[in-house]
């Protein structure tokens, strides 16, 4: 691929790249260019996680070394409990390889990083100092609003989740950081402070938050909103079931939001058709290549939400086999980690 063609494929399913100018300059200069993602071990994988996951598959295609960064100090800082910190951190290196073995990625080219392996190092812990004397409490809290639990008080420790998820750009070599449209205020932090210490700017990339299946954010602290990552078959057809999908609209729908961003994105790259299995009495079955023309379908109210639920649930069980496999140990290490 030529680096225009390459920087297509990763401008799918995105919301913001800062800069888009400087990421194609990137694409040409560099080999193997380093993107990473860091995700806080605080509450429990979900189907959502997908989106990224499937992100980083697409940076894998185009060339790139890609780091997963296993937050758990950030987790910490985050209020997660030192106590079960471990178990958390155990427990994501347990289920985010599963997430890329269920795309088809290859695990060879992907590098997992637990946060306290270079974050608890002098030289870390200097340049967080450094990058305390610069920052105000004013701009650290504005950084942290959307991502952290900073409550009416907030603590301490929220406040330097942001620097600490700047530097770390530095100290695992990227060149691009990649996270959801939320963490878009630490993204910015990040290119504006840490020249102030010395450190170039990166290139900032974001993709889209999908709604939850109760119409809001998915969200790892209401089961309700999401899908489990350990959830069994009929578990899977009954949250779908019982998802927020209003015939004809599209808003808030996390069915559909999903559909868009993982399951019809999968059937593109592998060339395949999202099936919508009906009865002949309601005309048969549908299948579909576009999510364009699955939207249009739907918003005409061609296409009932209960049957696309069946399809969509028939899909996600899908992509959830190879948790199922290593269920007991999985099971065993998210109790542990979250009881």
């Amino acid at each position: 691929m030529t680096p225009e063609e390459r920087l297509q494929l990763l401008k799918r399913n995105t919301q913001e790249i800062v800069t888009e100018e400087e990421l194609l300059s990137l694409l040409k200069k560099k080999k193997q260019p380093v993107v990473y993602l860091g995700t806080a071990i605080t509450g429990r994988p979900h189907i959502g996680y997908f989106v990224w996951v499937l992100k980083m598959a697409d940076f894998l295609k185009t060339g790139f070394k890609v780091k997963v960064l296993l937050a758990d100090i950030h987790g910490a800082l985050d209020n997660t409990p030192w106590e079960v910190l471990e178990k958390r951190y155990q427990y994501y290196a347990g289920v985010i390889p599963l997430m890329f073995t269920s795309l088809g990625a290859d695990l060879k080219s992907i590098e997992i990083v637990k946060g306290s392996s270079f974050q608890l190092q002098k030289e870390y812990i200097l340049d967080v100092l450094k990058l305390a004397t610069h920052t105000s409490i004013h701009d650290a809290t504005k950084a942290a609003s959307e991502v952290v639990k900073l409550g009416e008080n907030p603590k301490l420790s929220g406040i330097m989740y942001p620097l600490m998820q700047a530097l770390d750009e530095e100290y695992l070599g990227a060149d691009v950081q990649y996270g959801g449209v939320d963490q878009r205020k630490i993204l910015m932090y990040a290119r504006e402070y840490l020249p102030k210490v010395g450190y170039k700017p990166r290139v900032e990339f974001m993709t889209p938050l999908i709604p939850g299946l109760i119409g809001k954010k998915m969200s790892a602290s209401d089961p309700k909103s999401k899908i489990d990552l350990l959830d069994d078959e009929e578990t899977v057809r009954e949250k779908i079931k019982g998802a927020y999908a209003e015939a004809g609209v599209v808003q808030d729908n996390g069915v559909l939001a999903f559909l868009q961003y993982v399951i019809m994105t999968l059937k593109k790259d592998r060339k395949e058709k999202f099936v919508v299995e009906r009865t002949a009495k309601f005309g048969g079955n549908l299948m579909f290549s576009s999510y364009e023309e699955l939207e249009k379908f739907y918003v005409e109210k061609k296409l009932h939400p209960l049957d696309l639920k069946q399809a969509v649930a028939r899909e996600i069980n899908v992509l959830l086999a190879p948790f199922r496999k290593n269920q007991v140990k999985l099971e065993k290490m998210a109790k542990e980690g979250y009881a």
